[in-house]
Parts: C-alpha cells; structure tokens; sequence
C-alpha cells in the first residue's frame, strides 16, 4: 500500500489547500491542547465542518492533542476527547502518558497516535505504546532509517508515522525550555517563541560592550537549524516501514503548504526527479538537509540569520475560469507583460503564459494588479480551476 501523505493544517482554508494539491490527511489543532498556539487553530464549529469535508473525500483528519499537560488541563480535555469522538476523527495526537489513559478510558473508539514529543527512539517503546492501545506512533526525528527499520520489523502491526519536511527543533524532538526560560512562553503547552532562531549576543561581565558571538565566519545564529527534505529518500523510508510520510508546517503559509504538498504528492506517485527537488526550493524555506536520516550528522545548523524567500513568488489565487479568461485574487503585485506561472495539481502545472487584457472587478481595462486581495481578470491560454494558484520566478530559477 502507498504511504500516506499527511499534511499541516492551521486553519480551515488550510485544510482544504491540502486536500486540494494532494494529502492524504491532515494534522491539526482545536483552539486548546496543541503545540501550535499561534496557528488560527479551529473552533470546534470548524473541527465538524473540516472532519465532514475531508471524509466526503475519502481523507483523514487527526488532531493534535499533544500537550504536556498538567491537573488543571483534564477535567476539559475529557469533554474535549468526547466531541473529537462524536465528530468522527480519524485520530488523536497525544505525548503524555497520563492524558492517553484518559482518552482511552473516556473515548475508547478514538485512535491514538504517539506523538513525536513522546521521543519513540526504540522497539520496545512502540511495543510498550501498542501493548497500551495506541495505533500509531510517529517517531522521534532523531532516527536513521536503518533504526526505523528495525522498530518496524520488531513491530509489524504499528503505523509508524516520520516527518519527511519541514522545520527542526535543535532539542530532542521539541522537548524544550529555552522559550520558556527566555520569554515566559511555554514551548511544550504550545507557545515556543523559537528562542533558537535568535541571534544571540555576549556581554561583559562588568556591565560593559555587547559582542556578537560569530561561530567560524559564518554567522551567529548557532542553534539555529536547518530544514528538513526527505523528497529524495521517500522509498527508503517507506521501504523501512514508514505509512505516513509528515510534513511540518502549521503556521506556514497557504502558498507554502501548495509548493510542499504538491510536490510530495507528485514524488510519490511519480517518482522523485531533479525537478521536483527544485521545486521545494520555490516556498520560503532554509538550507535543506536530511537531519539523522543516515547516521550522525554534524552537518545541521542554519548560520543564516533566516529563511530564504524561495525561488518564487506568491501572486493570486484562481477563482473561476470561463471562456479564455482566469479570475484571479491578488496576493501580492503584478502588472501587464509579466509571465506568471501556475501551480495546479491539474496537468496545467508548471505552464506559463504573460498577463495580458487586464481588467479589474468592473471590467475596466488596467495595466497594474495593485490592490490587495482585489479581484481581477485576465486572459489565460490554460483551463485553470478554483484553488489554483499563480506565481512568479523571483531568481531566473527554471522548473
């Protein structure tokens, strides 16, 4: 059977950027219990609505659970877990011991899935999280294939779950306090500052000059590290054992989520290629790396002070297409003459063509696409669908 491709979900427009460009399923978060405060998350209105729209696509919809929780949290998490239940999702992502016992005594039908914050490192981890009923367990970031391996062979029942992209902690699968130490934020409920992508500076211990503290040359930004791109190793991992290939990425933008989940999907039922690799280069993102994927690494931090912008840029979401003519909503500014081109999970992918006869919402003629989110029309050559989106080459980069 296929891995499943199981994509970040910040919000409910998220959520169906997802499905649109290819995932299998969705992470997600409701407005309490996940490690991603600042997402949109969903109320639990929206949970009933994205639970419904993705089963009506035969899609998956897990929701993260995965706190470190304390006394005060249970008595609302047990209602939580009950609504989950009666809204059908397809699981629950849970990283402490004592909030699995309560979800498995309060809602028993409920899958749970192990969080990567619970660090499942071994065999005899995944055995112990089986023994209790869990159904999957995703793995600590921090494995090589080899490893993955091993666990799957020792445990051949378990859906073992790995990110494939994304965003990496410097600590031990998220588990960290430097947020919270730093900015009273707490990272492991949720509300990680990401205190490691800082840059950090040296004082005196006379209350005298700051120095910036440089690391050989490159930059100061030592625990800062680099992203995560399995694109090319995607049949090792499933050949390990892994069933669904994660992508990182809550708070990441639509566009983003598009780029990523578009070319996974196509890897996956293509085949990986130089151009597909090149393609995960086109979203914001920082230098890429394969992390402990083949054993020790020292290879994984960023000395950048931050992400590139990517090889493209985000102009407009397609809105309608009729007789030769795309509606579009801008994002960001373009103007007659430009080539744009189109990021579809259609055969429409990767064609381009040059914006000519302009009009906005009125129907009158105009040669520059300037207001944002304003609609606008234009001729396009290719038959485009509502979810479709528009882009420019920023860099000269070909696809």
């Amino acid at each position: 059977m296929k891995p499943e491709l199981l994509a970040p979900a910040g919000s409910l427009s998220k959520l169906k950027t997802a499905f649109y460009f290819g995932a299998d399923a969705v992470y997600l978060g409701g407005k309490n219990f996940s490690l991603r405060t600042f997402a949109d998350n969903f109320t639990e209105e929206e949970l009933v609505e994205g639970i419904a729209y993705a089963h009506a696509r035969g899609k998956k919809v897990y929701v993260c659970a995965n706190i470190f929780a304390k006394n005060a949290d249970f008595a609302e998490m047990g209602v939580y877990f009950k609504k989950l239940c009666e809204a059908g999702a397809d699981g629950v992502l849970i990283s402490d011991p004592g909030v699995f016992r309560l979800c498995r005594r309060l809602a028993p039908d409920l899958p749970v899935h192990i969080s990567t914050q619970a660090n499942t490192l071994n065999a005899e981890a995944a055995a112990f999280w089986t023994e209790q009923g869990a159904t999957r367990v995703v793995l600590a970031r921090e494995l090589s294939v080899s490893e993955i391996e091993e666990i799957h062979k020792a445990n051949p029942a378990l859906e073992l779950e790995a990110f494939v992209h994304g965003a990496m902690c410097i600590s031990y699968s998220g588990r960290c306090y430097l947020s919270d130490f730093l900015d009273g934020r707490a990272s492991n409920r949720g509300a990680c500052v990401q205190a490691c992508r800082w840059n950090y500076r040296i004082a005196r211990g006379d209350g005298g000059d700051w120095y910036d503290l440089e690391t050989d040359g490159k930059g100061t930004y030592v625990m800062n590290s680099k992203d995560l791109n399995m694109s090319a190793h995607l049949g090792e991992l499933a050949a390990a054992g892994v069933s669904s290939f994660k992508i990182e990425g809550r708070m990441k933008s639509e566009y983003y989520l598009a780029t990523v989940v578009n070319a996974y999907r196509r890897i996956l039922d293509g085949g990986y290629s130089a151009a597909l690799g090149r393609e995960l280069t086109c979203a914001a993102h920082r230098d890429y790396t394969t992390a402990y994927a083949f054993g020790e690494n020292r290879e994984t931090v960023s000395y950048g002070n931050s992400q590139t912008g990517g090889a493209c840029e985000y102009v407009a979401n397609v809105i309608g297409y009729r007789d030769g003519e795309v509606a579009v909503e801008m994002r960001n500014r373009f103007r007659e003459g430009d080539e744009l081109e189109i990021l579809s999970p259609s055969d429409m992918f990767g064609k381009r063509f040059t914006v000519a006869d302009l009009r906005d919402r009125a129907g009158a003629r105009c040669s520059d696409a300037k207001l944002v989110q304003a609609e606008y029309r234009m001729a396009c050559p290719y038959p485009l669908e509502k979810g479709d989106i528009l882009r420019r080459r920023t860099n000269g980069m070909e696809s």
